[in-house]
């Protein structure tokens, strides 16, 4: 397996790293993990656009891991030669989503399909709401299995864990520790968790950034649960606030204090081989 963090951003907007988005290649498989700004020219650099994606998987519903999904569906419909529904997994609520970004999108779509005589059919998607379990299974044998997750007031969310080969890959998205996570987590190969830093939020005289503190792991946090689940790489993406340069192996030190694998904060194409 190949992972690939496509997006290592955060809401808050940064020139080096595009939203949230993970890329996991397994098998014949290409499969993509939220859809954060900026994804689609992300992966771009690694040779992936929408009619190659095999599965999109949604951690939840916070506008910076789904601002860009109405461009992977858009770009997807318009790219096909035939008609092909863009394959979605995500939350109970994922469907409502789904339902209002396409009708968000009704005059764009009206003047393709008035413009193009070969596109006679609408943007649509292949979708499933799920909750925990294997939710998804290739016939080379690659399978992905969902947990809950906590990152309340948003209800529900899910992580995801890939397997193939023997190998597996943890990605969660935005969560404090919790039970589905360390599921997740137990042996795997490569564990992707977006982290704050606690102390440098507490800093900043903005109370909505303190409002993140209850509902994100710290970099402690995630050292904590990849050493709990005997994770081999961890992986910290969607640091919030983004690193000042030259403070990168602050964020590792932290991880580090509870967790002795290896541990790399990611930038925006970085690629992790298993």
């Amino acid at each position: 397996m190949e992972v690939t963090t496509l997006g290592t951003g955060s809401p808050l907007p940064d020139p080096n790293r595009a939203g949230a988005a993970t890329l996991v290649r397994a098998g014949g498989a290409t499969l993509l993990f939220d859809c954060g700004r900026g994804v689609l020219m992300r992966a771009a650099a690694v040779g992936v656009v929408p009619p190659l994606l095999t599965q999109v998987f949604l951690t939840h519903l916070h506008s910076d891991h789904v601002n860009d999904f109405n461009d992977v569906l858009t770009t997807r419909w318009v790219m096909s030669p035939v008609d092909s529904p863009l394959p979605v997994i995500g939350p109970v609520g994922t469907a409502r989503f789904v339902e209002r970004t396409i009708a968000t999108l009704e005059d764009d779509i009206g003047w393709r399909i008035e413009h193009h005589d070969d596109l006679t059919w609408q943007p649509s998607c292949d979708l499933r709401e799920v909750t925990d379990g294997v939710v998804w299974e290739s016939a080379d044998g690659v399978r992905v299995l969902a947990a809950p997750t906590v990152h309340k007031p948003v209800h529900p969310t899910v992580g995801y864990r890939v397997e193939h080969d023997g190998a597996a890959v943890a990605v969660a998205g935005d969560t404090v520790p919790c039970d589905g996570l360390t599921g997740l987590c137990a042996g795997a190969d490569v564990y992707v968790q977006t982290v704050i830093r606690p102390d440098l939020v507490a800093q900043i005289p903005a109370p909505r950034l303190q409002d993140i503190l209850d509902y994100h792991s710290s970099c402690e946090d995630a050292g904590r649960t990849a050493a709990a689940g005997g994770v081999g790489t961890l992986v910290l993406t969607h640091p919030v606030p983004p690193p000042a340069p030259g403070t990168e192996d602050e964020w590792v030190a932290q991880a580090a204090a509870h967790f002795d694998g290896e541990i790399i904060l990611a930038a925006d194409l970085t690629t992790i081989s298993v």
